[in-house]
């Protein structure tokens, strides 16, 4: 354990006003002044002092994404005419079918360059009748997964689904060209498949795209139960619905800002785990919230052009998204969408009413902005792949009553992983305002009280990149 310096903050003293050295490294009251004493501030936004800029590597990658083939994906799933779940399955020109296929030869295309490390195939099944599905239905999701060279068996996933819908939810004949809801999100998802196939990330990253989602996200639950069954290590997922346009109904812009919705108290919580959290206040200090807390560390800045507003709910009133089914199987999950909608252009009859233009068409897409969440989630992406994997088994040592908090973790298996970094914060504060760096070690205290603030532990490798926090619980 690294030994306690002596310029540490006395557990009496405020805790705001704290300047002070933990193993050598500064501990800084600001959130502006810890920023640059660690090496992860935004500049003159002053953000989060655990935020990370991109380096030069991810930099290049998110210059290749392009705005262009962005929008010729949306208009080409667009012209499909319907993509309904309950459309025509074998025709070559139109329906969900004709989509299916289209998007996995591409897929397919991009997995060519990736020197074996990529594959794309198509996840299957036959969902009986069920709520919105009145007949036994296939239900395809179309699966590209970019191999980790590292750390293969960890697993970042990033979603969006492929069918539409019109007014009526069970019509399968009318045109339904989706193009924000949501080929949008699955324009998003092949173009980080394109880009980052020719690389080779530690991690594996999985690229999907849904189907039946509309009908109550058949495809997603799916995919989160088939990852389940086969014990897969999703540290991360993101669905990106109606990520299209940065246009609300009464005509403002926001062409910066993306929504990120992140649950709090997680969907999987079983009445132990909730006696837990009640017991050490832990509602924003899920899986999911470390996660968004990332993707703002990472995420929001001159390298992507956006700003990340985390939404603390798990989706918008009277919706739900591809996130959820992770979500249930206690996988940290997410969703990205726009910062506000047009309504007119979201499940609706295609069609000119009072003079006003209904329907979701590629028209009323904003390429541009799509680019710049796609780069978001980019940068997210890489990051979470090349970083070390979230810390297991973060513990409060609760065996006997003190004043100060010793905390304790598993060593992590990354040949590259270079130490460890704890990190703090008041209980009435939403981000992390303090890091300890303590070197490669699986545990260290601190003097102060674990009744007064919380705490996290983070993993940071080599180079610099560093995991999402892991919340610690308390044990022995």
């Amino acid at each position: 354990m690294p030994e306690q310096s002596a310029g540490m903050p006395r557990r009496r003293t405020v805790l705001a006003s704290a300047a002070v050295t933990a193993a050598g490294v500064p501990l800084i009251g600001s959130a502006g002044q810890a920023a640059a004493a660690t090496g992860g501030g935004r500049g003159e936004r002053g953000g989060q002092v655990t935020a990370q800029a991109p380096d030069r590597e991810l930099r290049k990658l998110l210059g290749e994404i392009d705005a262009d083939r962005i929008e010729a994906t949306v208009r080409r799933l667009a012209a499909f005419g319907t993509r309904h779940t309950l459309s025509v399955q074998d025709d070559p020109e139109r329906g969900i079918g004709a989509a299916r296929d289209w998007i996995l030869g591409e897929m397919r295309k991009y997995a060519v360059v990736s020197g074996g490390r990529m594959t794309a195939e198509l996840q299957s099944y036959i969902q009986e009748p069920a709520s919105r599905i009145p007949v036994a239905t296939r239900i395809t999701n179309v699966v590209a997964t970019l191999r980790g060279s590292v750390a293969p068996d960890r697993v970042y996933v990033v979603a969006g689904h492929y069918d539409s819908r019109v007014t009526d939810v069970m019509d399968a004949t009318s045109d339904a060209p989706g193009a924000d809801d949501d080929a949008s999100g699955v324009a998003l998802v092949m173009e980080l498949a394109r880009v980052m196939a020719k690389r080779r990330p530690a991690a594996t990253i999985v690229f999907v795209a849904v189907a039946g989602e509309e009908q109550g996200l058949y495809g997603s639950r799916y995919a989160a139960t088939q990852f389940k069954a086969a014990g897969v290590d999703v540290q991360g997922m993101f669905t990106n619905d109606i990520i299209g346009s940065s246009r609300a109904d009464d005509g403002t812009r926001d062409p910066y800002t993306v929504r990120l919705f992140t649950e709090g108290v997680p969907t999987s919580e079983t009445p132990a785990q909730a006696n837990t959290r009640r017991s050490v206040g832990g509602e924003n200090d899920s899986a999911t919230r470390q996660l968004a807390r990332f993707v703002s560390d990472v995420g929001d800045n001159g390298a992507t052009g956006m700003n990340v507003r985390v939404v603390y709910r798990r989706d918008r009133y009277l919706r739900g998204g591809d996130h959820i089914p992770f979500l249930e199987q206690g996988y940290p999950a997410a969703r990205f969408t726009e910062p506000a909608e047009d309504f007119a252009h979201q499940h609706q009859d295609v069609r000119v009413e009072d003079g006003k233009q209904y329907g979701d068409l590629p028209e009323f897409c904003d390429f541009d902005y799509i680019a710049r969440v796609t780069r978001v989630n980019g940068a997210v992406l890489w990051t979470l792949a090349q970083a070390p994997g979230t810390p297991r088994e973060a513990r409060i040592v609760t065996s006997n009553l003190t004043n100060d908090t010793e905390l304790k973790w598993a060593l992590g298996t990354e040949p590259d992983l270079a130490g460890y970094e704890v990190v703090w914060r008041e209980t009435t504060e939403s981000e992390w305002t303090h890091v300890i760096k303590v070197g490669l070690t699986t545990t260290h205290t601190v003097d102060l009280s674990k009744d007064n603030v919380f705490f996290g532990v983070r993993a940071v490798n080599r180079d610099g990149k560093r995991s999402p926090v892991a919340f610690p619980l308390p044990g022995n």
